[in-house]
């Protein structure tokens, strides 16, 4: 179902999240958008100015780690000032009501936790881009030091077991978080509505969660501006603006 209507969408997302005890969201790039984060894909996006260096280059070339924290730095002030949008402090809204167990996302910018949502209910396919690992031992390391140690020398710093440090998302080439997946399967297969927000769904293997949920049982409500190779499995499909369908649902 495909509403054009947005009062008329507002009116049955209301029905299916007042008649559902266990609700999971889904969120992509899209739900962030109006925080002033841009997306990746479209037109203007992040990987049409640079080509996404791939896990393998970053680990076997010094140079290639240089130039990821280089882009890293020149957002840095566009993630710093965002701020959750309506779409999180209604998923949160969500969250407090004991509805939502917990959110999956594609995000890497740290919104869910920021909108009051407990870390541990936050499931990041794609890690987050507001602190670093080190890929040896797994030691957390905080960017100011990197960026003040990167700015004085031009490179970035190893960690003290000798391992380079990288950011904590997923690059191409990386392998995807095996105990984020599993709790993102798991979910899907334990919820009675499952609501995509801000995903264009064609990242796989995440896109093929929502399916998982469908398959279940569970009612299938997808929120994006553009269509998606699942709409024709939804239940619900709003193609309106994510702020102003999740507005609404908004509680405090």
């Amino acid at each position: 179902m495909i509403t054009t209507s947005l009062d008329t969408a507002i009116d049955r997302l209301r029905e299916l999240i007042d008649s559902s005890d266990r609700i999971v969201p889904f969120t992509g790039a899209g739900i962030s958008t109006e925080s002033g984060i841009p997306d990746f894909r479209s037109p203007g996006g992040l990987w049409t100015k640079n080509r996404p260096i791939p896990f393998d280059d970053y680990m076997a070339s010094a140079e290639a780690r240089e130039e990821a924290w280089r882009r890293r730095w020149a957002i840095d002030a566009t993630f710093a000032a965002a701020k959750p949008t309506r779409g999180h402090l209604a998923l949160a809204s969500l969250y407090r009501s004991g509805k939502a167990p917990a959110v999956i996302t594609q995000n890497i910018d740290n919104l869910h936790q920021v909108s009051g949502i407990a870390p541990q209910a936050v499931v990041e396919l794609h890690g987050n881009t507001t602190y670093a690992l080190c890929m040896d031992c797994a030691r957390r390391h905080e960017l100011p030091p990197i960026r003040e140690t990167f700015e004085a020398t031009g490179a970035a710093p190893d960690c003290s077991c000798g391992g380079i440090i990288k950011t904590a998302t997923v690059s191409f080439g990386q392998a995807m978080p095996a105990e984020a997946m599993q709790r993102a399967q798991d979910l899907a297969n334990d919820c009675d509505l499952f609501l995509v927000v801000g995903s264009s769904l064609v990242v796989w293997p995440a896109a093929g969660i929502p399916l998982l949920a469908k398959r279940n049982g569970a009612a299938l409500v997808i929120i994006n501006r553009e269509p998606t190779e699942l709409d024709e499995y939804a239940d619900l499909v709003v193609r309106s603006d994510i702020g102003d369908t999740l507005g609404p649902f908004i509680t405090h």
